[in-house]
């Protein structure tokens, strides 16, 4: 894969990932769905558009994926539904890609990956750029919420190491989509008492789970082949500042100083990772 098709891939993953959060936001904000059904609907949608998707392959997507890395898309789906029902949306953010940051560095490391120094220089900026980005106005989050958040970001990050390797991205994706069916339909059993229904806020789960999470995971299993997991882990701080900026844009929230310094900070600071980082191209 040629370094700017892998930069065009990385950049639709990530506005993807982004979309999931703008999504999920609105619909835990603004309609009365409950969390348990909008996880079920987002995962049940994804499943049958991957599930459609291999059948036009004339490929069974069950002889893909595994079912540690449907558990670890179960729990990160479910775990962010339920955080962002009152958590702060960008101490949310902060949160849940710096569990993602740390899981995938660990990982990283113990695979014997190691910064160089402009990779920490780009890692550290791209921090500052998150710290900045939620500084205005956090309010301290609940500690429920907090958990949720990170065990949210930690399953994120085990469903990333998990799909390094993947001969079939597509497939191996719809694998796991269909064995966190089962899962996401008992959740909402079991949340039955609580369930509310909402046309927007169902309309808003199908997106995610048809368009953002389907499709843009299967993106994300293909381009994290051609990178180590410190420079994959890097590259997803990106998500935060492009869902702030489509909150301006779908939301009409407000374009400040702040966010156009933690714009440049951050993905100047990816740039650094991606640039000394090794690729396999």
């Amino acid at each position: 894969m040629t370094r700017l098709r892998l930069a065009i891939l990385t950049t639709l993953t990530m506005i993807t990932f982004a979309g999931n959060s703008l999504f999920c936001r609105m619909a835990m904000k603004e309609t009365s769905i409950d969390a348990a059904t909008f996880t079920s609907v987002r995962l049940l949608s994804g499943a049958a558009m991957l599930w459609m998707l291999m059948s036009l392959q004339r490929q069974s997507p069950l002889h893909h994926g595994s079912w540690r890395s449907a558990s670890a898309l179960f729990i990160y789906a479910a775990t962010l539904s339920f955080a962002y029902r009152s958590i702060d949306t960008g101490a949310g953010a902060l949160m849940l890609f710096g569990a993602v940051q740390a899981t995938m560095l660990i990982a990283g490391f113990i695979a014997g990956e190691r910064m160089t120094r402009i990779q920490t220089a780009g890692f550290v900026s791209a921090m500052v750029g998150l710290v900045i980005l939620v500084s205005p106005g956090v309010e301290a989050p609940s500690v429920l919420d907090s958990i949720l958040m990170l065990v949210s970001g930690i399953a994120w990050g085990v469903y990333s190491m998990l799909g390094r390797g993947q001969a079939n991205p597509a497939a191996a994706t719809a694998g796991n989509f269909l064995r966190a069916a089962p899962m996401t339909v008992a959740l909402s059993l079991l949340a039955l008492p609580w369930l509310r229904l909402d046309a927007q806020g169902v309309l808003y789960a199908v997106l995610s789970g048809a368009v953002t999470s389907a499709l843009g995971y299967v993106l994300w299993y293909r381009v994290i082949q051609h990178m180590q997991a410190i420079t994959a882990s890097t590259v997803q701080l990106s998500a935060p500042v492009i869902a702030a900026i489509g909150g301006i844009l779908m939301l009409g929230e407000v374009f400040t100083r702040n966010l156009l310094l933690s714009s440049v900070l951050t993905l100047g600071g990816i740039l650094l990772a991606l640039r000394s980082g090794k690729t396999e191209l």
